[in-house]
């Protein structure tokens, strides 16, 4: 599922020269050991190996459910045995809607039957296995019947209503037509159904990943003209999972909600189609020509509507309960096995999935095999390693977050850490995460080869910022000794153990330099894969090396690899951007409200153009943030004085590992945010209308962007309060 969505934040790079013998948590003659073991661990790293996983996990599409995703879980289970894992198969009962029926015609002013499929290619012989394929079509949209005119909507973001606001333009009682892109696609149904819209049509224009990129597979990397991406519309910013067993595991047993009252399913149809199929419906728009910033790639003028376009949609679904497999091999620590260094990637894909998920399965199998040598040799992990590949992850993260569910109580005690991988690609590190994690995640930067430049990964990244970045990361390169990584949003399944239960987590890529139409696309093959994103393989090899040591000197640090300088460092700049927000919108409101009232947005507007002034909104407050300031001031001092304690070179006992590794739990709460009771944590939270993008100390952020200011005052207490329990347990951890 994840697209590109945990990128590095631009940040700095260590200047001068680096210790190889220095690594968080291990003195200098562990930190010597750990990087021995390392470069033994990268020796048995193999492309040629994780190519023919690659060729054999990717053969035929694999969903949930199927005989075939079946088979990709025995697979994977048999090879981790045969490594010497102890490996269960966790079994799941899960809500999965497959299409019965699929119908979009438009009725006037023209008459068109999309065709709602996708080409065979001769040029790729994956897309002729199509016996278990899955149409295009979105998971959890309702079944329904509707016929109305169509309105273009754009992206189909908050900002994006705004406009046709202006243009007096309502969607009640019509069908919307959005393009992908802007924003996770749930967001584009919700969205569209509380504006009053009766329906959803989802297309990829041409502009965005089609011909107005570049050539078009099989020519190029980019969609094909019929290519359509499929994917899950299920309310996530609300809870991932399954819909009819919120906060609990969907075992058999579960108590289970009524289809109709679970709130994560849409409340009206939708459908995506490609851009082929979107041609005949946009070019029989009428209406105001769309402002020149909306305006696509397709060969038409494009119009707003409403009308005179009008659509027919009729979708049906098969609403069948199925077994997920998620599959869990243990390798047992030798000191700590109770403790849990948890790494996992989903195995099941829309088709083919060879970009999404396989690529990163095979590198964490990669993973797993050396680091079951290593054991074998006598050189195991001193923390027990739990490698999972989750079932369901495409239809909205239900594997893990079942799992993650059911064993509760077990994670919150003994899980340390979570290390997530996806889909990956050719080019530059992509790590987010808990920032309690970032100086462990800068080292690991530091030690893993570019394989197509020969310098650290790390280096080639402060590169690409220099050269890219804008002025603020530019000056950020040259005073501070870390790369920034990102905060998560959601879009994977780092979810359920960052977002619900405080454990702390990273999310590893490459990319941006692989340019691709294919994802959740029949075009999501082998061949696609092994021609456009990764030849080769070489950036297969370089994420297992990522994840991989993360996961080591996660396993096998005497004092456990968390630190707390970064953390405070991202939550005050997090801050300021809140203020930043707050201000700017004071001083946005004020101008527009002045405007409107002399009249000036009358006299400067086109009279023979329907479009009127924005309304007037209420004026934004000025919030006391001090107690937010005052919370980060004692975090601050406290991550000074455990970062003394580090430097001292102390070592950890058991207890305060465990204070270490349960820290991150104290910035989440048991009631949640405001209205979203799953999500407890108050720093990183999925926006509630951006879906995948990450809403940095949400509570506080979301009520000002949603102007909802006597909310706002509430959550600057509630941020201030979590703030203050970590700076009080990094304060336990420096005085012991």
């Amino acid at each position: 599922m994840l697209r590109f969505l945990s990128l590095l934040v631009l940040g700095g790079f260590i200047t001068g020269a680096v210790n190889a013998q220095e690594l968080l948590g291990f003195d200098e003659a562990g930190a010597a050991a750990q990087l021995e073991l390392e470069a033994d661990f990268d020796s048995r790293l193999s492309a040629a190996d994780q190519e023919q996983w690659l060729r054999i996990l990717s053969r035929d599409p694999h969903h949930v459910g199927s005989p075939e995703g079946r088979a990709v879980v025995d697979f994977v289970a048999a090879r981790f045995e045969e490594w010497g894992y102890d490996v269960e198969i966790a079994e799941y009962q899960v809500l999965f809607p497959s299409p019965r029926t699929r119908e979009l015609e438009l009725v006037a002013p023209t008459r068109y039957t999309a065709g709602l499929t996708e080409d065979t290619l001769p040029e790729d012989p994956s897309t002729a296995r199509t016996d278990n394929l899955l149409p295009p079509y979105n998971a959890f949209s309702i079944d329904g019947e509707v016929e109305a005119e169509m309105v273009f909507v754009n992206y189909g973001t908050p900002a994006d209503y705004e406009i046709l606001d202006r243009y007096g333009i309502s969607v009640e009682g019509k069908i919307v037509i959005a393009r992908y892109g802007g924003s996770w696609r749930g967001i584009k149904p919700k969205l569209a159904g509380e504006k009053g819209a009766i329906g959803t049509i989802i297309y990829s224009d041409p502009a965005d990943d089609g011909y107005g990129a570049g050539d078009t597979y099989p020519d190029g990397p980019y969609k094909h003209e019929s290519g359509v991406q499929r994917g899950s519309v299920m309310d996530m910013p609300t809870y991932p999972g399954d819909p009819l067993t919120p906060f609990v595991g969907a075992t058999a047993e579960a108590e289970r909600l009524p289809r109709e009252e679970a709130p994560t399913i849409t409340r009206i149809p939708v459908l995506p189609i490609s851009y082929r199929d979107a041609l005949p419906l946009l070019e029989a728009m009428g209406g105001e020509v769309v402002p020149r910033e909306w305006r696509g790639g397709l060969p038409i003028t494009y119009h707003l509507g409403p009308g005179p376009a009008r659509v027919r949609m009729k979708l049906e679904f098969n609403w069948d309960i199925v077994p997920a497999y998620n599959v869990i091999a243990r390798l047992e620590g030798s000191e700590y096995p109770d403790q849990l260094v948890i790494r996992g990637n989903h195995h099941d894909g829309w088709n083919h999935g060879a970009a999404d998920p396989i690529s990163g399965l095979v590198a964490l199998m990669g993973e797993a095999r050396a680091l079951a040598e290593l054991a074998a040799e006598g050189n195991g992990p001193k923390r027990t390693v739990v490698y999972a590949a989750w079932d369901s992850e495409e239809q909205g993260l239900i594997g893990s977050t079942e799992w993650v569910e059911h064993h509760a109580a077990m994670l919150d005690k003994n899980a340390v850490a979570y290390i997530n991988t996806d889909g990956n690609s050719r080019g530059f590190v992509n790590i987010g995460g808990s920032h309690v994690l970032e100086k462990m995640a800068n080292e690991v930067m530091r030690d893993v080869e570019d394989p197509q430049t020969g310098v650290s990964v790390a280096e080639r990244l402060r590169a690409r910022i220099e050269v890219n970045g804008n002025a603020a990361a530019s000056a950020e390169l040259n005073h501070r000794a870390d790369l920034r990584i990102s905060p998560l949003g959601s879009g994977s399944d780092y979810s359920p153990f960052l977002q619900h239960l405080g454990i702390a987590s990273l999310n590893i890529s490459f990319g941006g330099e692989a340019s691709d139409g294919s994802y959740h696309t029949l075009y999501d093959t082998y061949e696609h894969y092994t021609k456009f994103r990764d030849p080769g393989l070489a950036y297969n090899v370089a994420l297992a090396q990522v994840a991989g040591r993360a996961t080591m000197r996660l396993a096998n640090a005497p004092r456990l690899p968390f630190e707390y300088t970064g953390l405070s460092y991202n939550i005050s700049l997090y801050m300021s951007e809140i203020e930043e927000l707050a201000d700017s919108m004071r001083e946005a409101t004020l101008s527009s409200n002045a405007r409107i009232e002399s009249g000036v947005y009358d006299l400067a507007l086109d009279p023979t153009r329907n479009i009127v002034p924005p309304l007037k909104k209420a004026e934004v407050p000025y919030f006391n943030f001090a107690p937010l300031k005052n919370a980060l001031d004692e975090l601050k001092q406290a991550a000074a004085s455990y970062a003394d304690v580090v430097a001292s070179g102390l070592p950890a006992s058991e207890s305060e590992n465990r204070l270490l590794y349960t820290s991150e739990r104290e910035l989440t709460r048991d009631d949640g945010l405001p209205g979203r009771p799953w999500f407890t944590h108050h720093i990183y939270a999925p926006g509630f209308y951006t879906g995948y993008g990450v809403k940095t100390i949400p509570g506080v952020r979301e009520a000002i962007e949603e102007r909802q200011y006597k909310l706002v005052e509430d959550e600057i207490f509630v941020a201030a309060d979590v703030i203050s329990g970590m700076a009080a347990r990094v304060r336990e951890l420096a005085e012991r």
